[in-house]
């Protein structure tokens, strides 16, 4: 199929060159022209315009938009529902809020645009091994969409999961699990980093990968990095999120669902921003109130 696609970062780049790769035609844009170019020399249609984007492709146009999400995202999709037409569909692929996926669906429908979000899963190794996708969107909408959907996933690793929003939503949910085994590995891995035995973390990561009942791809990946650096020299314990991790925690309170080894996997990553936390003061200085405990001088 012929295909629009905004958004030449890490994942975007990668996506058009696999849709590339499977025969689809790809008209590419990025605001960093360069990146445009690149794409280009590898077998994609350049547009240096969303307007040159939208002229280039057939009726019924479908754009993919893969960018930061937030106000990125909302600007974009603005943007294109004032160039595109009737029977038209935009694909949201970034780490969209699914609650701003129902208002634009709502925003595309008024217009007679189709609208369809996918959570995408698979990293900078999506290339190679596919991107898990989650998608949704309305049926009519999405089944358009399909081959490209099929050639960007693995097998087995596509499915319309719901109607608007649900894509995201979804995604949503499996970033906030990786949050809790992400949690899980480090803090098992520091306990036996920090025990009197002289382990070999990285064997024994490489061990777990066989056979063992926590294996999983994040294991392969925690080898991985055990093998360049045992003490991973050079990189600052300071974990960020992207946000949907705070979103299926919200969700979870909203819905009266208790999520507690996915609550404490955020908060484990807020805690890793302080350098030094004024709640551990508090607790040291409490300790030494009642207690006469000592205290460590900074």
């Amino acid at each position: 199929m012929r295909i629009g696609f905004v958004g030449l970062g890490r994942m975007g780049a990668n996506m058009v060159r696999r849709l590339v790769r499977d025969g689809h035609e790809v008209v590419a844009f990025n605001r960093t022209p360069e990146k445009t170019q690149e794409i280009i020399a590898e077998g994609a249609e350049g547009a240096f315009s969303l307007d040159e984007l939208v002229a280039k492709l057939p009726a019924p146009r479908t754009v993919w938009v893969m960018v930061p999400a937030g106000d990125a995202t909302e600007a974009m999709v603005v943007d294109l529902l004032g160039l595109l037409a009737a029977g038209d569909a935009i694909v949201d692929g970034g780490n969209t809020n699914f609650h701003d996926d129902v208002r634009r669906h709502a925003m595309a429908a008024a217009k007679g645009v189709r609208y369809v979000d996918a959570g995408v899963s698979g990293g900078i190794w999506g290339l190679e091994n596919g991107y898990c996708l989650m998608v949704g969107g309305d049926g009519e909408a999405v089944a358009p969409l399909e081959p490209a959907f099929r050639t960007l996933a693995p097998p087995d690793g596509y499915a319309h999961v719901g109607g608007p929003g649900a894509g995201h939503y979804v995604k949503m949910v499996h970033n906030g699990i990786e949050y809790g085994l992400m949690q899980a590995y480090a803090e098992g891995f520091e306990i036996m980093h920090a025990s009197a035995y002289d382990l070999d973390l990285a064997a024994i990561a490489g061990i777990w990968r066989y056979g063992s009942v926590v294996r999983s791809w994040l294991l392969d990946l925690l080898y991985d990095a055990l093998g360049k650096s045992p003490e991973f020299a050079g990189i600052k314990g300071w974990v960020a999120d992207s946000g949907e991790g705070r979103w299926t925690v919200q969700e979870a309170i909203d819905r009266d669902v208790p999520a507690p080894v996915i609550t404490l996997a955020l908060q484990a990553r807020f805690r890793s921003r302080q350098d030094e936390s004024y709640g551990a003061k508090v607790l040291a200085a409490l300790r030494n109130e009642f207690g006469g405990h000592p205290v460590k001088a900074e």
